[in-house]
């Protein structure tokens, strides 16, 4: 028979009892680690004890937290590459695009300045095509018949002749250069006044002078002009210069070589002359034979030989 009544030393008691003790003794050492201290190297030292736990357990957490940072500046990093490289290729445009509206500018002030310094009526043109032939430079214009042009019109650029209109269609133009190997152009040597043909030599960055006497004073860096002789080319504009002589195998003439004035390959605005000047040129060493009459050249004003001169 179970007995109702409960002592103090019951075995509930005891655990109760002891746990009384225990928290005693905990607030005893609270308040003697609060007053004095003395707790705290054996705190430290729990922690350093306790700290590589709490690492590893926060190390998956860190791992996923990079893992997902990496990614995501990865992705920012490209998509902002892709920006600049887009917003680079257009800088790139723009300066190029700037580039050649400087060159055009730079030309077109060029060809401005040549017209006034000319003093000529002139018309204005541009390139719109290139004969492709190899055998052939020949190179199209934007105006035709239907603009006044005619064929035998002197076309040049800013620093030169170019060559001569050979057929005329209603809106455009072809021209051969004087680089074309079936070109000539009667010249005059600027320093001394001798007079002699430069031929298209097929090269577009070559003229040839094959029938220079050799008594004849030629050096290279020499100015070749336009001597006016056929009446086709004005007296006086920039042909060439000469860049190298050789004797020929007959041994009886000089050979010379001379790159063009204009610029052939480059120019992309040209000027079309409608006046024929008297022909003009520096004064030779020694009079020269006074050419044929057909040969005379243009009178003032485009006036041909044999014509009145218009009162």
């Amino acid at each position: 028979m179970r007995s109702d009544t409960a002592t103090l030393f019951a075995e509930g008691t005891v655990g109760t009892l002891r746990l009384i003790v225990y928290l005693a003794l905990a607030v005893v050492v609270m308040i003697l680690d609060h007053r004095g201290q003395y707790l705290e190297v054996l705190r430290r030292t729990a922690s350093l004890a306790v700290e590589p736990v709490y690492r590893l357990a926060a190390f998956p957490s860190q791992v996923a937290r990079a893992t997902r940072t990496a990614v995501a500046t990865q992705d920012q990093l490209a998509s902002e590459n892709r920006e600049l490289r887009e917003q680079l290729l257009l800088a790139q445009a723009r300066l190029r695009r700037l580039d050649t509206l400087v060159a055009q500018n730079t030309r077109l002030k060029g060809l401005l300045e040549a017209q006034e310094n000319l003093g000529l009526r002139v018309q204005f043109a541009r390139l719109v095509n290139v004969d492709l032939d190899p055998f052939r430079h020949r190179v199209v214009l934007d105006v035709g018949a239907q603009q006044g042009l005619a064929v035998g019109q002197p076309v040049i650029d800013a620093t030169g002749v170019m060559g001569q209109i050979v057929e005329v269609l209603p809106n455009t133009s072809i021209v051969m250069l004087v680089t074309d190997p079936t070109h000539a152009v009667p010249v005059v040597v600027e320093r001394t006044g001798l007079r002699t043909i430069a031929y298209g030599s097929g090269v577009i960055d070559r003229l040839e002078l094959p029938n220079i006497p050799i008594s004849g004073d030629v050096q290279v860096g020499d100015k070749l002009l336009t001597s006016g002789l056929g009446g086709r080319f004005p007296a006086g504009f920039p042909v060439g210069e000469i860049q190298s002589i050789s004797n020929d195998a007959s041994g009886m003439f000089a050979a010379a070589l001379a790159t063009p004035a204009a610029a052939l390959d480059r120019s992309g605005e040209v000027l079309l002359l409608r006046d024929q000047p008297q022909p003009y040129g520096p004064p030779s060493p020694e009079p020269p034979v006074g050419p044929p009459a057909e040969l005379a050249g243009p009178g003032p004003a485009g006036v041909q030989p044999g014509e009145p001169p218009s009162p």
